[in-house]
């Protein structure tokens, strides 16, 4: 999808130094991804001794005889 932006020059710029790359859309396309990331890794977190699961682990690491 094609859109104008207005970003900060030096804002752009160092966020494409630091990883190393020359363009611009890959810059924010990654910095896009990365946000993402981190949002849904937080959801994740939240979730963290909410979720009660009814497992017997002894049994499930068992292997089945052959």
């Amino acid at each position: 999808m094609r859109t104008t932006l207005d970003l900060p020059d030096g804002l752009i710029e160092e966020a494409r130094q630091i990883v190393g790359f020359t363009s611009k859309t890959d810059t924010v396309i990654l910095a896009l991804r990365e946000l993402v990331r981190r949002k849904r890794l937080d959801e994740l977190k939240a979730l963290m001794g909410h979720v009660k699961l009814d497992i017997d682990l002894p049994a499930s690491r068992r292997r089945a005889p052959r």
